[in-house]
This record gives C-alpha cells, structure tokens and sequence, in this order.
C-alpha cells in the first residue's frame, strides 16, 4: 500500500463527513416542516374515532409575505404531534376527515400517520 493512501482516506472521510453536518444544516433550516411552530389556531378537528386531532394555524410572515396555513396533527393515544400540512398564499383551512385516517385539507388528502404536505415540493 502506497503511503500517501492512508491519509488520503482520512482527509476524504473528514471532507465526507463535514458535507454531510452542512447538508443536512441546510435542510432543517430552510426545507424540515417539522420545526415550524403555529401562530394563529383557525380551526381543530378530531377524527371520527377521535384518535387524531389536526390543528389549523395561520402563519403571518410580516408585511412583505402573505399569509401561510400549518396543519399539525396530534395522536390523541400517545400525545404525538407532527406537522402535516404547509401552504404559502393560504389563509384559510377547510379539514374534513374521509376515514378515521385520511384526511383532507383544502383538498389535499393526506394519511395522518404517514404523509406530509409541503407547497414547496409540489
């Protein structure tokens, strides 16, 4: 094995690393839904069985921005809550609930359990 080897790996797996700690930096700040926090409650609604509530916030980002919703979703059983629902030039949040599951906000049907909505993907 040549000498210079080693060290290259070494200075590459750092490089690797560093990238990575930026990127994911880079992510939770400007892309991660889920470290918004709600300002205004629009509406609440439980899901039929009532394992589930989704809160309805409107965000008001300040005199240059327009309005945003931010739908969080609570598991009534376990006190979990996660952001599902993030909508820019929004300021209204018509939830109606499809099953004890599924979810739709302003016609965007959404699992509770698993899915996410963000207007910056779509």
């Amino acid at each position: 094995m040549k000498k210079w080897f080693v060290p290259v790996i070494i200075v590459a797996s750092i490089l690797l690393i560093i990238f990575a700690l930026i990127s994911y930096g880079i992510y939770w700040a400007f892309f991660d839904i889920q470290r918004l926090d709600g300002q205004e409650v629009i509406t609440v609604s439980d899901s039929p069985d009532s394992s589930y509530t989704v809160t309805a916030y409107l965000n008001n980002g300040g005199a240059t921005t327009d309005y945003a919703v931010l739908c969080a979703v609570k598991n009534n059983k376990t006190g979990k809550e996660r952001n599902i629902y993030w909508n820019y030039h929004c300021s209204t949040a018509d939830i109606q609930w499809l099953d004890d599951k599924t979810v739709s906000i302003n016609g965007i049907e959404l699992d509770v359990t698993k899915d996410k909505y963000d207007y910056r993907r779509n």
